[in-house]
């Protein structure tokens, strides 16, 4: 998945009872709110897919425009535009109302991706990558702001519930779906054909928020201007956060140069675009921002090893690969659905607790297949129950920054809860791609053109030496779900 994936699109519930949405006793597919609930789920739906059909086809992309060298960029980009897209689109959906920036940033990824389609080179591509994250970047903090605008608090669960749900058909369909339409008709066809798929969420999407949630919170206010610091800040945190992955990458002295030029970027941007106590997870809101980065974090980046473990060290075809974490949307979905559950409220802080342990006992459990003797399902089913507690977690993240948000700081809290996602799985990426490579890990990348002949690659600590430290920060991240209930805060700031 990628950052934005996420199942990153879960966006959900109790912002304070100030809404500009009428509050008639009806679900999310009521008359009311179901053209709004369709278009905004045929986003993250949109979002979904390219996440898991973009994945597979890229290999053969950098093949083909002679770009291995640069794969890795074709992911960073991604990261490091959104997240200053994200600081972007807090402001402006504040400001202005998030209409605009998410009517932009659905048309930026779509020409992100018509970009890299139809790139000549691999640089053309990784530019195609950028822009797309920057579209990423401006939509989902623009839904954050639409959920809490539109809905009222008792309907928000539901349609986070339905967002989670949009993961399920992507998750199984989109690798098979594109390793098809890769094999016979061109990787470039996989590009091309998702934006096709904007025209539904066009359609009905925008009406619908410009009808219930289109403008600014005090329509008789003058637009306040954007704050060109925190804007300075967020091109900060992105070249900061691009240049330590680029370091990452490269296992040399000199890669001690951008590393150290990206964190003299990064530490001050972090500072003063999270809340103050994130860092420490001070109770309330700097608890739940720094949880959705760890919690997100380092699942993610696990996720991200288990399909080249399985194919490298127990021989499974790369579809095959994917298709054992399939389950995972549907598990993660009933996650979602079970903190939807309104007798549940009560036990929020516990479930989230327990969410982050399942996590880190997937984490812990996925390289047990390293040995030969253990079943390759057993890391499906274990991953399963990774993705429900991830459910929960998530949800939970999404459903309390809303809950302790004012009306006009809903969309940078947004931001902070996405920078801290986003940020996290570039952060951990790096240093588990480092690790990686430092025990073998090119080895291992080597050795898969000679899987389908029966050979293994014979470097498991490569892939242990990524999952256990994953498994560490994710129960550094038990401790911090501990500490993020709090009394609801109807002046909820970012500072």
């Amino acid at each position: 998945m990628t950052a934005l994936e996420p199942r990153d699109a879960e966006v959900a519930a109790a912002l304070v009872e100030t809404t500009t949405a009428p509050v008639p006793a009806e679900g999310v597919l009521g008359r009311t709110y179901r053209a709004l609930s369709i278009g905004i789920v045929s986003v993250v739906l949109l979002i979904a897919f390219e996440a898991t059909a973009v994945g597979t086809a890229m290999p053969v992309a950098a093949r083909e425009l002679h770009g291995i060298p640069l794969y890795a960029f074709a992911f960073s980009a991604y990261f490091t535009t959104s997240l200053f897209a994200m600081v972007l689109s807090g402001q402006w959906a504040d400001r202005r109302g998030p209409l605009a920036p998410l009517a932009t940033g659905i048309g930026a990824f779509g020409a992100g991706l018509l970009l890299s389609g139809t790139a000549g080179g691999m640089w053309t591509f990784i530019a195609g990558r950028a822009v797309q994250g920057i579209g990423g970047g401006l939509v989902i903090v623009a839904l954050y702001v639409v959920i809490g605008r539109a809905y009222p608090e008792r309907v928000r669960p539901s349609i986070m519930a339905a967002f989670s749900a949009a993961w399920i058909v992507p998750s199984v369909v989109g690798p098979l779906a594109s390793g098809t339409v890769t094999e016979h008709l061109g990787w470039r066809w996989v590009f091309v054909g998702i934006p096709v798929l904007i025209l539904l969420p066009l359609g009905l999407a925008l009406p619908a928020i410009r009808r219930m949630a289109g403008g600014p919170t005090d329509t008789e206010a003058a637009a306040e201007p954007f704050d060109a610091r925190r804007i300075r800040l967020a091109l900060g945190i992105s070249a900061g956060a691009g240049l330590l992955q680029y370091a990452g990458q490269e296992l040399r002295w000199l890669s001690l140069v951008p590393a150290l030029a990206g964190a003299a970027l990064l530490v001050p941007a972090v500072r003063g675009l999270l809340p103050r106590g994130t860092m420490r997870a001070a109770r309330g809101l700097p608890a739940v921002i720094l949880l959705r980065g760890i919690a997100a974090g380092s699942f993610i980046v696990a996720e991200s090893f288990v399909p080249l473990m399985l194919v490298t060290q127990r021989g499974l075809s790369p579809t095959l690969a994917g298709l054992s974490l399939a389950a995972g949307g549907l598990t993660w979905a009933l996650g979602s659905w079970v903190l939807a559950r309104p007798r549940l409220e009560p036990h929020r802080g516990a479930l989230m607790v327990a969410g982050m342990v399942l996590v880190a006992a997937a984490i812990v459990a996925a390289p047990s297949v390293l040995i030969e003797a253990v079943p390759v399902w057993t890391l499906a089913a274990v991953w399963g129950v990774g993705c429900f507690g991830m459910g929960i977690v998530i949800a939970s993240t999404s459903v309390l920054l809303l809950q302790l948000s004012a009306p006009q700081d809903a969309g940078a809290n947004s931001a902070a809860l996405q920078i801290s996602d986003g940020l996290a799985n570039v952060l951990l990426l790096a240093a588990g791609g480092a690790a990686f490579a430092a025990l073998g890990g090119g080895a291992v990348g080597a050795a898969h053109g000679a899987v389908g002949s029966g050979a293994a690659a014979a470097h498991p600590g490569a892939f242990t030496v990524v999952f256990l430290p994953m498994a560490a920060v994710a129960l550094v991240g038990v401790w911090v779900a501990s500490r993020v209930s709090e009394a609801r805060v109807p002046g909820g700031t970012t500072r």
